[in-house]
């Protein structure tokens, strides 16, 4: 019986734990066991370990220590970052500027205020997906307290321009503006070089489950001199900004993650954009009709968002996870219905066009067999939904 192939397509929701992370936060599971806010030997254990990580992150997108305050992930980072900002700092204006293809845990925290008060605008993209400076700048009011505008999109890989936003958010703050800038950075960090200081972004967040190390940990870079009132209440953890016991295990994962990606960014951004770049060039000869969205050059290196003319994306999804090949659509599942993207949809793609598209997302563990195995799987699959399309029409 022939074994089926797994091919995982689908790095951006989640990746695998890298061996090296995994060897790193098991001894602080049995051994190392203590609470970090525990003064005893076990305690102490635990919060060496915890400082050493926060080392680790902030070594990795320059920042100091002190400024990075470890969460339950890139949601709750998020949140933390807007919600604990603006209620800290209301009194200098109750606007906030962000862009119309954030991630959820963005937009609806935006969606959230405006029901209490706030007003947002949402800034539209490009047909590459890339807002314009423009559009920002003309945007800004005397009352906006926060520009929120993620680094890369999680659907697309489309890197947005924001060192330029940030030197602007500084020039406006320069001439006496209350005004700050908060990036998420989740899909960006440990794929591309990400420099706080060069970005000059004032909040920034980060998800360990998207860089080898495992779900439910994550951190916000929060810059000294900015004012955040935390959410969780009932500890006095992460400097009175994060109530709750801090998850050692998590915690110790992200840092030796940080320090790996730190280590290897170079290698590994021009390995994954060489798969990335194999898949996409071999598909164009071998697909007829093919879209690709989002940036040809500004986008992170092992993202790939296609629609495919005339087959439904969620059809595709199905036929290639029959063939051991998990990649995603991109959609948002609500009620048991699939919508479209609403990140394409931005980009000005029809609904039609929308449910034609797959992203796939390249991790470190695949392998140029498995780009064989997906240009082997793929062509049969797009050219049998569109001949059932044809049929049904």
């Amino acid at each position: 019986m022939k074994v089926l192939r797994r091919v995982y397509l689908d790095n951006s929701a989640t990746t695998p734990i890298d061996k090296e992370v995994l060897e790193a936060m098991m001894p602080y599971f049995c051994e190392d066991f203590g609470n970090a806010s525990s003064i005893h030997f076990f305690g102490q254990r635990a919060r060496a370990a915890v400082d050493r990580a926060r080392h680790q992150v902030a070594e990795l997108i320059n920042a100091h220590p002190a400024e990075i305050v470890f969460t339950s992930g890139g949601t709750e980072a998020n949140n933390l970052a807007i919600r604990g900002f603006v209620e800290a700092n209301q009194q200098y204006g109750r606007h906030i500027i962000t862009s119309q293809i954030e991630h959820p845990a963005v937009k609806e925290v935006c969606i959230d205020l405006e029901s209490r008060g706030y007003e947002v605008t949402y800034l539209p993209v490009c047909s590459d997906g890339i807002i314009r400076l423009e559009d920002l700048k003309e945007a800004v009011r005397n009352d906006t307290i926060l520009v929120t505008i993620m680094a890369a999109n999680n659907e697309i890989g489309t890197i947005q321009p924001i060192e330029q936003i940030g030197n602007f958010i500084t020039e406006l703050r320069q001439r006496g503006q209350k005004i700050w800038f908060h990036t998420d950075a989740v899909q960006a960090v440990g794929k591309i070089p990400i420099d706080v200081e060069q970005i000059k972004c004032d909040l920034l967040s980060i998800s360990a489950h998207k860089m080898y190390a495992p779900k439910g940990v994550g951190a916000l870079y929060i810059r000294r001199s900015v004012r955040i009132r935390r959410q969780n209440i009932g500890g006095h953890q992460e400097r009175e900004r994060r109530g709750g016991t801090e998850n050692v295990p998590g915690i110790v994962a992200l840092g030796k993650a940080c320090e790996i990606a730190k280590r290897d960014l170079p290698r590994s951004y021009f390995r994954l954009k060489s798969l990335r770049d194999k898949f996409e060039s071999q598909l164009k000869e071998r697909i007829p009709d093919i879209v690709f969205n989002g940036s040809r050059e500004n986008r992170l290196p092992h993202i790939s968002n296609i629609t495919f003319c005339g087959a439904l994306g969620e059809g595709l999804l199905i036929n290639l996870d029959m063939h051991g090949i998990a990649v995603s659509t991109g959609s948002a599942c609500s009620s048991g219905r699939v919508e479209p993207s609403p990140v394409l949809l931005a980009l000005g793609r029809s609904e039609t066009e929308a449910r034609e598209s797959l992203r796939f997302s390249f991790g470190k563990f695949n392998t140029e067999e498995d780009v064989d195995y997906v240009l082997e799987i793929l062509p049969e699959a797009v050219k049998s939904l569109r001949h059932a399309a044809s049929l049904y029409k």
